[in-house]
């Protein structure tokens, strides 16, 4: 079993890392940028996602770390349902939303398998 000294060595954090980086470029096409509460809400919940992950880690406490990853999966999940919304509205296109949805694919099956790690963790 792995240990982690950071959070920075979590490859759920860097799927989110990645994940908010693209949402940060993408808030700034210009169909997107004219809707400042959507391009706010994308921005705020991608940053929900690492700034949950990293405060988790500081509890050092498997249950509140696991906690906190749930609400940084939330926060994945609200990503997804405003991008499919972007698609709706023809902010993005078909291309920039597949492309969402796979980064979103792989920072939540990356923080499931840390969650599912925190729980095994738990139970020793």
């Amino acid at each position: 079993m792995a240990t982690y000294n950071t959070f920075r060595e979590l490859d759920c954090w860097e799927k989110c890392r990645i994940l908010r980086k693209w949402i940060d470029t993408l808030v700034k096409t210009e169909r997107l940028y004219r809707d400042f509460d959507m391009s706010q809400n994308l921005i705020r919940a991608a940053r929900s996602t690492t700034r949950n992950i990293a405060e988790g880690f500081g509890r050092f406490h498997f249950k509140e770390n696991i906690q906190y990853c749930r609400i940084s999966r939330g926060s994945l999940f609200e990503i997804e349902d405003d991008l499919i919304t972007c698609f709706d509205e023809k902010k993005i296109n078909r291309s920039q939303l597949n492309e969402g949805l796979q980064l979103l694919k792989m920072a939540v099956y990356s923080l499931n398998g840390y969650i599912k790690y925190l729980k095994h963790s738990a139970s020793r």
